[in-house]
């Protein structure tokens, strides 16, 4: 694990980006989610996953964010590099003060197998367009708390799967790619449900905007795989927030699955 210098540690408050499994499987310790983006770069399916939705004989593949200037210089053969979005959605998590150092630490062992951590400006969403749905008006009240009082911009904390690091596999042909992800798995599942997890996630920030085109046609082409394979459909098993309320205060906490708390994945 290597650091990026360049985060400034005598902050008073301490941010973390996910724009992987991070949005659906948070840190420990965080007191708020808010839902946003980045600028300057995008998320590809080009980081290999040998120990969690892989194996080191078989790795699969999760994502990491590449630099947007870096990036046109590269054959991308899913978009043009004049139509990519110039946002990269996902959510920060502000980790409670008195837990930081722990959660560093917690971190530093989840976010391997080639990550590395850098810092960048996050802009949360806009507050959610009014909605008269009872469900759609609570999440429009949640997502207004968890954004009190917040600057345009926030210095979070990222990791990235630099295209320096061995575990960076650059650009791919996308059908092959979508082969290799519907083939894969490891010990925290497979990695088509990382797949589709993701675009379900990233979906329910922000719609219509926060979705990804690269994750969107990674997953058309899975599930024209599972259906062309005699598979019962592949579909997402998200893990939901659920809202539980803790002396009078509304906390977002997450149900797990029934795996291993243990293996976390390394995907932010």
């Amino acid at each position: 694990m290597t650091h990026d210098v360049n985060g400034d540690s005598a902050a008073d408050e301490f941010w973390l980006f996910g724009y992987g499994s991070l949005i659906w499987k948070p840190p420990p310790h965080f007191d708020r989610r808010v839902p946003g983006y980045v600028t300057g770069y995008v998320r590809r399916f080009w980081q290999a996953s040998e120990d969690h939705r892989g194996t080191p004989e078989a790795p699969g593949r999760v994502v990491t964010l590449i630099e947007r200037d870096f990036w046109a210089t590269l054959a991308d053969d899913v978009q043009h590099h004049d139509s990519a979005p110039d946002r990269v959605w996902g959510v920060a998590y502000r980790i409670r003060a008195d837990k930081v150092a722990e959660v560093k630490d917690y971190l530093d062992i989840r976010e391997i197998n080639g990550y590395t951590i850098h810092y960048t400006d996050f802009q949360p969403a806009p507050p959610a367009a009014t909605t008269h749905d009872g469900q759609g008006r609570q999440q429009q009240q949640q997502q207004q708390q968890q954004q009190q009082n917040l600057p345009p911009t926030v210095k979070t904390l990222v990791y990235i799967g630099t295209p320096t690091n061995p575990q960076f596999t650059g650009a791919q042909d996308p059908q092959a790619l979508a082969e290799h992800i519907y083939h894969s798995s490891g010990p925290s599942g497979t990695n088509r449900e990382y797949l589709l997890n993701l675009e379900t996630a990233l979906d329910a920030l922000a719609p219509p905007d926060s979705g990804d085109a690269h994750i969107t046609d990674l997953c058309d082409r899975v599930r024209r795989i599972d259906r062309g394979s005699g598979g019962g459909g592949a579909s997402a098993a998200v893990v939901s927030p659920v809202q539980e309320e803790n002396h009078g205060v509304g906390k977002n906490h997450f149900r797990r699955r029934s795996s291993v708390v243990e293996q976390e994945e390394t995907e932010k």
